[in-house]
């Protein structure tokens, strides 16, 4: 696969700007406790998906653009990832963790059709043996299988898909440019049933929209061939609220009550609350039923809840044994 194909009605409609990204380094550390792994990569900020949800929209205010249609039509491209990251891989203090790609905006959005940074620092990860984990909902991750079994030969690496809605107009009217839910799952079948390790993300769960999908999301994953299975309670930080709560009432005029008063029962009375243990998971009885809804399913159907380990001892320098000569 060397682009993406879209239904009809899927495909962006709005103008694209690009704009070219300079930064010296290319690994992000996180510290947030909510989060199993400490560096990710993100080869493009911004996302032409344009889901309203989502919670880097605020990120692209330090870049002077608007979180709003901005973050969905101007995109920046940071053309120089594989070779920061290869430098980033030649220092000593590199000691070969978990990177994730990505953990801000998808990484196999359309434009990585175009530029294939991803496929490029996916290479960078193989030749090191650097594991990798990869958070997507495109499709076109599937043109990169062979990297992906490379990667399995000499590391560990998953592909995590990210699967909210399985109501086909509930996912269109919050994620308009993204594909359809079927065809997500079909992605894990053909990662799948090539060897690549995967697993479904049915995040952000949506309280009144989305969590009663749940069940049938995990039983299509895990009949396609997922082991695992994870799930993250909508967060709105900042200005997301206001961008998801204007489409919601917009596209779902009849719902939109219902999900912003589910939001509040799962978040202690607030419609988002960024405090860290509770933010990713929220609090109260509502929440706790979710929460067991999806346990509950994930082990009958065989799916693991846990994270890949963020440490490893395969990582390994290619020029590393010119020191012996």
């Amino acid at each position: 696969m060397t682009g993406v194909e879209y239904d009809a009605g899927e495909a962006p409609t709005q103008s694209l700007e690009v704009y070219d990204d300079r930064s010296r380094t290319v690994l992000s550390k996180n510290d947030s406790p909510d989060l199993h792994f400490r560096w990710t990569i993100n080869p493009y900020r911004g996302c032409v998906h344009a889901c309203a949800y989502c919670y880097a929209r605020p990120t692209h205010e330090y870049l002077s653009f608007g979180a709003g249609t901005d973050f969905d039509r101007k995109i920046v491209v940071k053309t120089d990832a594989p070779k920061l990251l290869r430098e980033a891989f030649e220092k000593k203090s590199w000691k070969g963790e978990l990177v994730v790609i990505s953990g801000v905006t998808d990484c196999y959005q359309p434009l990585e059709s175009t530029y294939g940074l991803t496929r490029a620092c996916l290479e960078v990860c193989a030749e090191y043996k650097n594991p990798v984990g990869i958070v997507t909902k495109s499709p076109l991750v599937e043109r990169d299988i062979d990297v992906l079994l490379r990667l399995h030969a000499v590391t560990r690496v998953s592909v995590a898909i990210s699967v909210p809605f399985w109501n086909e107009a509930n996912c269109r009217a919050i994620e308009p440019f993204v594909t359809t839910p079927a065809r997500r799952i079909k992605t894990i079948m053909r990662l799948a049933s090539a060897g690549v390790p995967v697993t479904v993300n049915v995040a952000p769960v949506i309280p009144g929209l989305s969590d009663e999908d749940m069940p049938a999301i995990l039983e299509a994953a895990a009949s396609a061939g997922a082991t695992g299975a994870h799930y993250v309670l909508l967060r709105l930080p900042g200005p997301v609220k206001k961008v998801f709560e204007d489409r919601l009432r917009a596209a779902l005029p009849l719902r939109a009550e219902k999900v912003l008063a589910r939001l509040r029962e799962a978040h202690g009375g607030k419609v988002y609350d960024a405090s860290f243990g509770t933010r990713g998971i929220g609090e109260g009885p509502y929440a706790d039923m979710i929460a067991r809804l999806f346990q509950s399913t994930a082990e009958r159907l065989g799916l693991h809840t846990g994270f890949m380990g963020a440490e490893s001892n395969t990582f390994a320098r290619p020029t590393a044994q010119l020191g012996l000569f």
